[in-house]
């Protein structure tokens, strides 16, 4: 057995975190590795703790049990009320532990406990018990061919082991968005959480067990990217990878699935998502909105509004009332109830972004908040925002990951909608207007999976999420992401044809 870590929280609590492999619902060491992988707390740059770093053979270990499970005690061996049951338990559990799950994702990612409590559990919670409604409503269809001799219906069942790994932005919420469809289709799963965020996917396996689901249904192996994320996507015996994380990265899992298995693959990935402000759009709440979209989660967010462009008849207005905006949030460490923002997840992330900041300042653009490095330890970043921008500038084409904005102008609708466009990615976009027809044109003209119209970034766990061009394919949340999960079968009956012979 792996042995349990006791974390101090600054708010008096103890977290005890087991810091093994959860395998067959049990946390183990590595069957051949003695590799760790140190947590650190972004706020502090301190090393709070060292876990089990999983290997290949502890992927094949995990993938085992999944298969095991799958064709004994889940997959088509068990209701959907059963498997309802089970998921509606497990969000009452982690509902009941939220404050605890919070102060430990803020120990290892850095947010604000208040926003990991109140929204990233939150929605967790409701997207585990949205999913717990659909298990038993998988339906497939009755289609006539010939009624006086035969019919075809299909099932649609559940695919099979399934991959999924999650990124470090939102520990807690990609796992549930990752694990509730799947388990909900009746899908057994192998999760690896990022190397940099591995505590609470660990905490909430404990949960799994208290929630009386079957050993080896969920399985958690940490491990670095290049290992356990590599061993999955070219794993013979996995079904399906989902995977949330960078456009790199995702063309090397495609590569793996392709030359494995073929197996089946979803991609969330990276995005440089545009916020179009026209004339006739309330300034004062399209600014709060744009400030949220770049500033949320630190501009640590897939779908983060870092391109926003405004009317030229109200640029100098509107920037005005953005950076007032800017201004009034609290970046601090995230046990301030006051915090809006806290630290960037990594020194790697922390370099980068000032690598971009850099970047912005020397290629001309004019930094108009923030731009300073902040004194003291953290990996603490604030807001900036930058003017006088061009479009082939590397913080107007590049995906930073922070909370770093470019404003451009432009005069015509047709103008804004080409800058919109004019990116690789394509997973977010927004628009603010009070002229109705430009609403629905402008939403109709832009290259994205999700269009927000006089608001940002919100999702919600009944409507679909996902990209076009290099920003993916494939949809999570809303009854779409069960297409995810499972695979039509198409049953033909023949109750009165005879064959003549010979044909």
């Amino acid at each position: 057995m792996a042995q349990v870590i006791e974390l101090p929280s600054p708010s008096g609590r103890t977290i005890k975190v087991p810091s093994g492999l959860f395998i067959n619902n049990e946390f183990v060491t590595s069957v051949d590795s003695t590799a760790t992988i140190d947590c650190v707390n972004p706020a502090t740059e301190d090393v709070i703790c060292s876990i089990v770093a999983g290997s290949a053979k502890d992927i094949d270990r995990a993938v085992s049990a999944a298969r095991t499970a799958f064709q004994t005690t889940w997959g088509k061996n068990v209701t959907g009320f059963e498997r309802s049951r089970l998921i509606n338990k497990l969000a009452d559990l982690i509902e009941r532990d939220a404050q605890e799950l919070a102060e430990l994702e803020t120990l290892n990612n850095g947010k604000p406990v208040r926003v990991a409590r109140d929204f990233d559990i939150g929605d967790s919670v409701s997207c585990l018990r949205y999913y717990a409604g659909w298990a038993d409503k998988i339906l497939g269809q009755s289609i006539e061919v010939d009624n006086r001799v035969k019919f075809a219906f299909t099932r649609h069942e559940p695919i099979g082991v399934c991959g999924q790994i999650i990124p470090w932005n939102y520990p807690i919420m990609m796992w549930a968005w990752k694990i509730a469809p799947a388990l909900a289709c009746g899908c057994t799963i192998v999760m690896k959480p990022s190397e940099l965020t591995p505590l609470t996917a660990l905490k909430l396996s404990e949960l799994i067990v208290e929630a009386g689901f079957p050993p080896g249904v969920v399985n958690t192996v940490p491990s670095v990217g290049s290992v356990g994320g590599a061993a999955l996507s070219a794993h013979m015996d996995v079904d399906k990878i989902a995977f949330t994380g960078s456009t790199v990265t995702g063309r090397k899992i495609m590569e793996a699935a392709a030359k494995s298995n073929l197996k089946k693959v979803s991609l969330e990935l990276g995005g440089k998502s545009p916020n179009i402000v026209f004339e006739s759009a309330d300034l004062d709440e399209a600014s709060k909105w744009a400030a949220m979209g770049i500033l949320y989660n630190t501009g640590q967010d897939c779908t983060a509004g870092s391109r926003v462009y405004v009317q030229d008849t109200v640029y100098d207005k509107f920037v005005k009332l953005l950076v007032e905006k800017a201004k009034a949030l609290v970046v601090s460490d995230g046990f301030d109830e006051k915090s809006s923002n806290g630290p960037l997840v990594s020194k790697t992330q922390f370099d980068k972004v000032w690598s971009y900041i850099d970047a912005g300042k020397a290629q001309g653009a004019k930094a108009i908040l923030g731009g300073e490095r902040r004194p003291g330890k953290g990996y603490f970043v604030s807001p900036t925002i930058f003017t006088d921008i061009k479009p082939d500038m590397k913080i107007v084409t590049d995906e930073i990951f922070g909370p770093v904005l470019a404003v451009g102008k432009f005069s015509t609708e047709e103008e804004a909608v080409r800058l919109a466009n004019d990116t690789a990615y394509g997973l977010g976009a927004g628009l603010h207007s009070n002229d109705a027809n430009q609403c629905m044109r402008v939403a109709n003209s832009l290259e994205s999976g999700t269009v927000w119209v006089n608001q940002y970034n919100l999702l919600y766990n009944n409507v679909p999420f996902g990209g076009n061009k290099q920003s993916g394919f494939g949809r999570e949340l809303g009854s779409y992401a069960l297409e995810e999960y499972t695979s039509v079968k198409a049953i033909h009956w023949n109750y009165g044809e005879k064959l003549d012979w010979p044909f």
